[in-house]
């Protein structure tokens, strides 16, 4: 089935190239927000068993549905499903993936100016400093192109070099590389004077915070994290082995996942609880509150500050570098088997028409920011017609798919890598991807829109 396809070429590659697909900027800062705003160590529980009930499960499903096709997501949808309609998911999936790439790199490109300023040793002055320098910087016509173009010739750099020589290798160098850099800082805001509030506050549990909205707040978290419904599991999959044991890299790529998220909370909250700071969400955290808490927390150390903001903006560009390859691989992966080009012509397609989408969402946050869709801007509705809309949609769907469609012989099969393995949470995993995971899906899409 797969000889002729190329596949990954190590265990260890499988896991960081799929782990670096779902370690990005919503780590960082998005589930520390949360996990303070709910709870604590509380929402901490609860997202750790989403991510087992939940993301477990359809990173499983999609897994399956790569591997036994072969082929890019479009064609894994259509060859399985032979032809009927459910082919679109497919389709869908590769669309999500292509336009989260387009808006991404926007917010990569950022990444990388901060790394550079920091280097420069520019990040320094008043709170009021650090508002202007990222609203002047977002709304420049200039440099955020340019960043953004840079970070996709980067990520079309290692496409280019194909799965084992650019993929794998890149993901080898990138994920440990991050982790350290991720450990450093973590040790040295734990390290400040007054951390241990900041740590209590992560890690003391608050049920009293916990409500409806916390559960569906952990499982939204669960299934953006882990990239599931944009068509990156499922590529990077079609080039597993079958020795590949699904259901434990799943739990691997979970486990890192989830520990990347809490060493992120470990290293914002010690920081900012130590000069008093209470981290707000979105941009703002990342590139206006986090720099003033750096400058304040190592005042006395100015050199320790200096390090600390540059490893941080530097494990920033390298999350959202490992996220970027895999989002180009979905459309590169497509482009190249459905149009039978060279894989060089479907990357410098690919790269050409995310740099297109990215100039525009760029600018529509300053030149053209007159120019919006129901109070949205370009940026903020490619955000919220992916995230929101495109994603669910798709999860949702593959677990019917898969559930409901697929001959549960063929999932066994899959699962159990042809009866080599024992396969003995197979049933577990089949009632989760009939029932429990569309319900949950279901509830998330549904909660977004404020109707429950």
């Amino acid at each position: 089935m797969q000889t002729d396809r190329a596949n990954f070429g190590s265990k260890l590659g499988v896991i960081l190239a799929t782990a670096g697909s779902a370690v990005g900027l919503g780590n960082v800062w998005r589930f520390p927000y949360m996990a303070g705003d709910h709870g604590g160590a509380a929402f901490i529980l609860i997202y750790i068993c989403c991510v087992f009930l939940l993301g477990i499960p359809c990173m499983v499903s999609e897994f399956i549905i790569g591997r036994r096709a072969a082929s890019n997501t479009a064609r894994a949808y259509r060859s399985l499903s032979g032809g009927t309609p459910w082919a679109f998911v497919g389709y869908l999936g590769v669309l999500t993936g292509f336009l989260i790439m387009g808006y991404y790199a926007v917010v990569s490109g950022w990444c990388l100016q901060y790394v550079f300023a920091s280097l420069m040793g520019h990040l320094h002055g008043s709170p009021e400093f650090f508002t202007g320098y990222f609203q002047t910087f977002e709304k420049d016509p200039f440099k955020p192109l340019l960043w953004t173009v840079v970070i996709l010739l980067l990520t079309h750099f290692i496409i280019m070099h194909g799965v084992r020589g650019g993929i794998e290798k890149a993901s080898k160098m990138l994920m440990p590389t991050l982790f350290v850099l991720l450990l450093v800082i973590v040790g040295s805001s734990c390290m400040l004077p007054g951390a241990g509030k900041g740590i209590s506050f992560l890690f003391k549990p608050d049920f009293s915070a916990v409500d409806g909205d916390v559960f569906l707040g952990a499982l939204g978290q669960a299934f953006y994290s882990l990239s599931i419904g944009m068509g990156c599991l499922c590529t990077y999959a079609s080039y597993f082995s079958r020795q590949t044991n699904l259901m434990r890299s799943a739990v691997q790529i979970g486990l890192i996942d989830t520990m990347v998220a809490i060493l992120a909370g470990l290293m914002i909250f010690p920081a900012a609880f130590s000069v008093g700071i209470n981290p707000d969400s979105g941009p703002s955290l990342v590139f206006i509150t986090l720099p003033n808490v750096f400058q304040q927390a190592f005042s006395g150390l100015s050199i320790v500050g200096y390090i600390v903001a540059l490893a941080f903006y530097a494990l920033l560009a390298l999350a959202a570098l490992t996220s970027l390859i895999s989002l180009h691989e979905v459309s590169t992966a497509f482009i190249h088997e459905e149009f039978h080009t060279t894989r060089k012509r479907a990357a410098i397609i690919v790269t050409s028409l995310g740099a297109v989408i990215g100039a525009v969402c760029s600018l529509s946050l300053g030149k053209w920011d007159a120019l919006q869709i129901d109070g949205r801007s370009l940026f903020d509705l490619f955000d919220f017609f992916t995230g929101q809309i495109m994603l669910p949609v798709g999860g949702f769907l593959t677990c019917l798919f898969v559930g409901w469609y697929l001959p549960h012989k063929m999932v066994h099969d899959e699962f159990t890598n042809w009866g080599t393995l024992r396969g003995k949470f197979f049933h577990t995993y089949l009632f989760c991807i009939k029932y429990i995971c569309p319900v949950c899906i279901l509830l998330i899409f549904l909660h977004q829109f404020g109707l429950i």
